[in-house]
């Protein structure tokens, strides 16, 4: 049976994003990616992660866009081996966050209501929680 894993993302420090996109990597080189369900699910600050610099200006609350090409260049990677990144609808509302124009290629497809209660949901569909 595949593993099924969340990845949780609410902080906003780009060398932690980028252990934790690692981390990722490392995960999907030791099992495959054809073994795993893999999902990350930012909300917060987590959700600097996918906010293109250009944006940081014009939303509310964050501190930090850290979607610069090597981030985007790592997101698309992980994307391509079937990690599939969410992001919280109530960041978005809550910080003014305009999913096209704002974020790095985050489909409509990708934003769940609430991130924590997306967390909860996945836990209990049997997902294990891992908060790098």
């Amino acid at each position: 049976a595949k593993q099924k894993v969340v990845y949780h993302i609410n902080g906003d420090n780009p060398k932690q994003q980028a252990g934790a996109l690692r981390n990722i990597q490392n995960h999907i080189n030791a099992v495959g990616a054809e073994n795993l369900d893999l999902r990350v699910v930012m909300h917060g600050n987590g959700v600097s992660m996918v906010l293109l610099p250009e944006s940081l200006d014009k939303v509310k609350g964050f501190k930090a866009a850290n979607s610069t090409p090597q981030m985007q260049a790592t997101v698309d990677g992980l994307k391509q081996q079937g990690v599939a990144f969410k992001v919280c609808a109530n960041t978005l509302s809550g910080r003014k966050v305009s999913r096209e124009d704002d974020l790095y290629m985050v489909e409509e497809v990708d934003i769940v209501p609430s991130g924590v209660a997306e967390l909860a949901i996945l836990q209990g569909q049997g997902f294990a929680y891992i908060k790098p």
